[in-house]
């Protein structure tokens, strides 16, 4: 099992390595995408889900087992551990999401309050809905730490 989760790790690494490089070079008209991207990481994105998938699978029985005796020691087993790990996603995959919608929306804010600063109220309204993204992904991650 810790070879899937190694496969995972460098999965990621390598789609964050992809979105790094993309960021800094971006594709235009003139520079098209390289005929080698687009498969590498379409391969990259399908083995993701597939590790991901074999993880949860064998992960199963060890994320779901019965609490240890009164007597008996409480480690953290790799299913808890991967359990852990997936209620912590929605916290970041939320804050990531605010964090994309905050941006132009702040701009946008700052823009209008320099034109018109009566509007000052209505672009904190804004600015609250696009934060509120993840007070919603802390709320997912607190309700399903209490099924652990």
């Amino acid at each position: 099992m810790y070879w899937l989760v190694g496969l995972i790790t460098l999965s990621l690494v390598g789609i964050v390595a992809a979105g790094v490089y993309l960021e800094f070079r971006p594709l235009s008209r003139k520079r098209p995408a390289r005929r080698w991207l687009r498969g590498t990481l379409a391969a990259n994105l399908l083995l993701f889900v597939v590790a991901e998938a074999l993880l949860l699978f064998f992960a199963v029985d060890q994320s779901m087992a019965q609490a240890p005796a009164a007597g008996a020691s409480a480690d953290v087993s790799v299913g808890l551990g991967l359990a852990l790990i997936g209620i912590g996603i929605p916290t970041a995959l939320a804050t990531i999401g605010a964090g994309i919608a905050v941006g132009p929306v702040g701009a946008a804010a700052l823009a209008v309050i320099a034109e018109k600063p009566e509007i000052f109220g209505r672009t904190l309204i804004y600015l609250g809905l696009a934060e509120g993204i993840a007070i919603y992904g802390l709320v997912v991650t607190i309700l399903m730490l209490g099924r652990i």
